[in-house]
Order: structure tokens, then C-alpha cells, then sequence
């Protein structure tokens, strides 16, 4: 039963796409900061600057991400 919650823990984190690893905005926000790399998901404001600690309005989250 742990393996299953560790699993759907995972699937929020992030996603495959292609044979690669997305991130999802709950992982990022989980970090803390931009890592500068252009994310898709990235919840911080200003996009894609590294070290970033901003999160954009949560309004604007719900809409795009």
C-alpha cells in the first residue's frame, strides 16, 4: 500500500511527455525557486529567471497551468 501512495505522490510532482520528465507547478512550488531552465509549469514571477522566489498570481495559475 505505501508503493501506491509513493506513486500517486510521484504523479503529482511530475508526468512523461515524449521520454521526458515534466514538472509539474506543485513541484516547482515545492522547490522554492526558478531554476532559470524555461519550465513549462514554472509557478514564479518573473518566468524562467534563476533564483526567482516569486510565485505569480494564483488566479493566473488556474487558467494556464
Amino acid at each position: 500500500m505505501d508503493q501506491l501512495n509513493d506513486d500517486n505522490k510521484k504523479s503529482d510532482l511530475y508526468y512523461y511527455e515524449n521520454g521526458y520528465m515534466v514538472m509539474t507547478s506543485k513541484f516547482h512550488k515545492l522547490r522554492g525557486y526558478c531554476c532559470g531552465n524555461g519550465c513549462r509549469h514554472c509557478p514564479y514571477h518573473p518566468q524562467h529567471v534563476k533564483g526567482t522566489s516569486t510565485l505569480r498570481d494564483e488566479d493566473y495559475l488556474d487558467r494556464y497551468v
